[in-house]
């Protein structure tokens, strides 16, 4: 059924304060929070890539410290083994049976600690859990819940020793951003407080389980008008023609922009989509799933500039606000 006003005045108040108990712990980065709690509240996950000492991890915690379930954290290592992550099943000999026990990989904020040093054999034991939720183990499929999320982090400049995600990795992540440093005033006042070096532990639980569950149902009733649809599909579909790109946007990829612009939308009191929505949404969810050519990537070519290209040469469907 339709989402009503109602409805989307109280998403937006709850969502506000989330956001407001994140802040707590990263100051002056609350658009990134915003698309890191819209990450959450779509079903998705997100892709931290940044400086090392930019609040990654932090930014991780305070969200997890935020929800009133449970978290974990996985430092990724090149020594990391699948069953790690995942679990094992192991022998009980008083009771004659296998039993699974459970990975890190259970959990409703799972923090992937610099994903990249994994090796491809580990990071692939990510797959199947991202994009359906479950954990297959000796053919048995266990359920990791709902919700849940994927918040991984990886370091730019360090590539000694790391592998680099593949596409196929890359595709399930519904966000990928970074924090960048901070402002002059906002570093001051981090400087001032230089003595608490445990800033997400600041951050107290404020919604359950249950209720981002409820949101997120909400969320995906968001009115989406058929040209708002249109004008992602020619978005994504210039991906894929640009003389720049080697590989374009999936359809993964175009239905993760149209989930991710219900929820930007109701988040922003509305109960419907709008192209703006979609403006906003573009760089962050479809910048990481395009493959440059490798000589314009040579030529400094970035996916973050053709898609903004492709946004500027692609019209937007007008509309009128009801």
């Amino acid at each position: 059924m339709p989402v009503t006003q109602e409805q989307a005045t109280w998403f937006a108040d709850a969502f506000e304060k989330l956001v407001g108990n994140v802040d707590k712990a990263i100051l002056g980065k609350s658009h990134v929070i915003r698309l890191v709690l819209t990450a959450m509240l779509s079903d998705g996950h997100v892709l931290l890539e940044d400086f090392p000492g930019t609040g990654k991890t932090v930014l991780a915690k305070a969200l997890a410290n935020t929800l009133d379930g449970t978290n974990s954290r996985i430092q990724f290592t090149p020594d990391l083994l699948p069953s790690d992550v995942t679990g094992v099943t192991i022998y009980d000999q008083g009771k004659g049976i296998f039993e699974f026990h459970q990975g890190p990989i259970f959990a409703s904020i799972v923090l992937a600690d610099e994903i990249n040093r994994a090796s491809p054999k580990t990071q692939s034991a990510l797959l199947e859990v991202m994009e359906e939720g479950v954990v297959t183990v000796d053919g048995v499929g266990h359920s990791v819940g709902s919700p849940f999320m994927v918040i991984a982090t990886q370091n730019p400049v360090e590539q000694a020793g790391t592998y680099t995600l593949p596409e196929a990795q890359l595709d399930r992540f519904l966000f990928k951003t970074s924090l960048g440093y901070p402002d002059h005033k906002t570093a001051v006042v981090l400087l001032m407080d230089s003595a608490n070096r445990a800033r997400a532990s600041k951050v107290s639980p404020i919604i359950a389980s249950d209720s981002v569950t409820t949101m997120a149902q909400l969320a995906s009733q968001v009115y989406a008008d058929e040209s708002v649809m249109d004008y992602v599909s020619r978005l994504v579909t210039a991906t894929r023609t640009h003389k720049d790109v080697q590989l374009g946007v999936s359809m993964r990829g175009a239905m993760a922009l149209a989930r991710a612009t219900k929820t930007w939308a109701i988040a922003s009191g509305r109960t419907f989509v709008t192209p703006d929505d979609v403006r906003d949404l573009a760089v962050p969810v479809l910048a990481h799933r395009v493959i440059v050519d490798p000589e314009s990537d040579f030529a400094g070519v970035t996916a973050e500039d053709i898609i903004q290209r492709i946004l500027l040469d692609v019209e937007p469907p007008a509309y009128r606000a009801a």
